[in-house]
């Protein structure tokens, strides 16, 4: 007879996802991501509705694949809280670039 020795299992996504929870959100959010394949480097970058880059998340370097997260605790680069309102937070690793959508509710 025969079975499978391994009691945990690494999923691996198809392709890069993301999402974060709670959305809507006060004070912080989780943010987690996906990576199909180990990666060099990652950050996260949150921007405003005028595009403005409000703060990165350095995520950096060496990730393997499977499933990541981080918290955004609604503060820009400076330590200030930052208004309601909607954010985007964009992914970017090497070439790629993922982009979406969170509220901040107060």
């Amino acid at each position: 007879t025969g079975g499978s020795s391994s009691n945990e299992q690494v999923i691996i996504p198809p392709k890069i996802e993301m999402y974060n929870y709670p959305n809507p959100f006060n004070p912080s959010t989780i943010i987690n991501y996906e990576l199909p394949a180990n990666i060099d480097k990652a950050n996260i970058e949150i921007y405003n509705l005028k595009g403005q880059l409000v703060d990165e998340i350095a995520v950096s370097s060496q990730h393997s694949a499977g499933q990541h997260s981080v918290i955004w605790n609604g503060k820009d680069d400076n330590g200030k809280s930052v208004s309601s309102g909607i954010y985007f937070y964009k992914l970017k690793t090497g070439d790629f670039q993922k982009v979406k959508k969170m509220i901040l509710l107060k």
